[in-house]
């Protein structure tokens, strides 16, 4: 293994230690409360079980396809199922955890990615496709089932709105980060050390989510959307719709969550071509490790933006994150921009990568801080502003664009260069940082007006103690 990956590894680690290491601990109140500390502990371990098996799994599947000898049209009509299914059954799924419960919906989150995994034992792209279909509805199931779960049963226990943020910074940390370096770690070991096979790291995370499926089983109770028992389905999908288009900070946060996550999705399928134009061989667990850990750091530097009484507002520097995010994109497009073609399978005794890609591989781990940032930081602000009735649901409406949209560039990736996709991804999260600036502007007038409705009652609180009797 080059010298360069445990460079960049280890320079990522010491950046994400040493903002772990000093940022803000949580407020007094917060440490002495034993119940929520073993609340969050609980939460946190569940969501690290859960994204370990989701990590597992991550950088191996597009080298998967390619063993299999899967061209990249074939490889992106798997992937296109998998989102496909995301957008439809997906949707409609994780909407029902509102009404039937999250607990449930966390361990039908289980079951559908533990078949997944199962499938990818088989050189058959029919049962591929099957296996991607459910892997699309168990992916609609992690990113809003979990999250709703975690929101209702904070309030619901009667623990402070603030320390909130924490938990998601500290279960970014965690779950998106450390146990997603494990994760690429262990998956490396168990393909390129102990020579298991390239379906190894998928049997390792069906292992772990069953894990995860029984403690969650085990310790957590159920809860529902707050008129989960009034309404029937369909009309909580309307409901859930009319607040999306009625709302102009629900709206903008679906826009924000929709144009990241899928440049984001579509950053997953494209960094191994990207970084292998000709064929380079590549360790992609290593690699994948160097962006957890690039993850980690943001995720890290989120939490210290979010503690209590730091001055800063996710509204406000996530305008910085987002237009970040879109220049690290824009290097691959300079340096594929002139290229017609590219290897369609990776030779095990080709080089290693190129000074050209090592200088893609930086700023791709500088995109990955920013999705660090943007986890934490997007959840902190869809506590405040969905409403908890349709909290799953609406999550999930907002995931409808978003798999449109990588669908539309997976089934076009044979027509369309690398250049061109990276391209259309930075102009996306662009239009993310115009967003969330229009998001900060409309909050700035709320506060203010809410400042100065707050004033005028206290005005005439006062004037009325003081009126002269008569």
């Amino acid at each position: 293994m080059e010298l360069f990956y445990v460079a960049v590894f280890l320079l990522s680690a010491l950046a994400a230690a040493a903002l772990e290491g000093t940022r803000k601990t949580e407020t007094g109140s917060a440490i002495a409360n034993r119940d929520f500390l073993k609340f969050r502990n609980n939460y946190v371990l569940v969501y690290a079980l859960m994204m370990a098996g989701d990590w597992l799994q991550g950088p191996f599947v597009y080298a998967l396809y390619q063993e299999y000898d899967f061209d990249r049209a074939a490889i992106g009509q798997l992937f296109i199922a998998g989102f496909g299914s995301s957008m439809i059954i997906g949707t409609l799924v994780g909407s029902l955890a509102d009404r039937n419960g999250r607990k449930k919906a966390a361990l039908t989150y289980v079951a559908t990615y533990t078949f997944g995994c199962f499938t990818k034992h088989w050189n058959n792209f029919h049962i591929l496709l099957v296996g991607r279909i459910f892997c699309g509805v168990a992916t609609s199931l992690l990113y809003s089932a979990f999250e709703s779960w975690l929101v209702a049963e904070h309030f619901k226990r009667g623990f402070e709105g603030n320390w909130l943020g924490g938990t998601f910074s500290k279960a970014v940390f965690i779950g998106n980060g450390l146990i997603a370096i494990v994760a690429g770690l262990l998956g490396h070991a168990l393909v390129e050390v102990f020579k298991l096979g390239p379906v190894s790291p998928f049997d390792a995370a069906a292992l772990v989510l069953v894990v995860g499926g029984v403690y969650i089983a085990a310790t957590w109770t159920e809860n529902y959307g707050d008129s989960a028992d009034k309404a029937p389905f369909h009309v909580s999908l309307v409901n859930a719709g009319n607040t999306i288009w009625q709302d102009p900070r629900v709206g903008l946060l679906g826009a924000m969550q929709s144009l990241f996550e899928g440049s984001m999705y579509t950053f997953v399928f494209l960094w191994t071509p990207a970084l292998s134009p000709d064929g380079e061989h590549l360790p992609h667990g290593m690699i994948f490790a160097c962006f957890m850990v690039s993850s980690m750091a943001g995720s890290a530097l989120a939490g210290r933006l979010l503690a209590q009484g730091s001055g800063y507002k996710p509204e406000r520097y996530m305008q910085t994150v987002f237009g970040v995010s879109a220049v690290t994109l824009l290097v691959p497009v300079a340096y594929h921009l002139q290229r017609t073609s590219e290897a369609s399978s990776l030779d095990p005794n080709a080089p290693g990568i190129t000074f050209e890609g090592k200088v893609q591989l930086l700023a791709f781990c500088v995109f990955e801080a920013c999705v660090g940032l943007f986890w934490p930081s997007m959840m902190k602000m869809r506590s405040q502003y969905l409403p908890e009735e349709s909290r799953s649901t609406i999550i999930n409406f907002f995931r409808i664009p978003l798999n449109m949209f990588v669908c539309i560039m997976l089934y076009n990736t044979s027509a369309l260069p690398l250049a061109a996709m990276f391209g259309m991804c930075a102009l996306f999260l662009a239009g993310c940082a115009l967003c969330q600036r229009q998001l900060a502007r409309i909050v700035e007038v709320e506060d203010k007006q809410f400042e100065l409705s707050d004033s005028n009652v206290n005005l005439l609180s006062t004037g009325n103690k003081t009126l002269p009797e008569v």
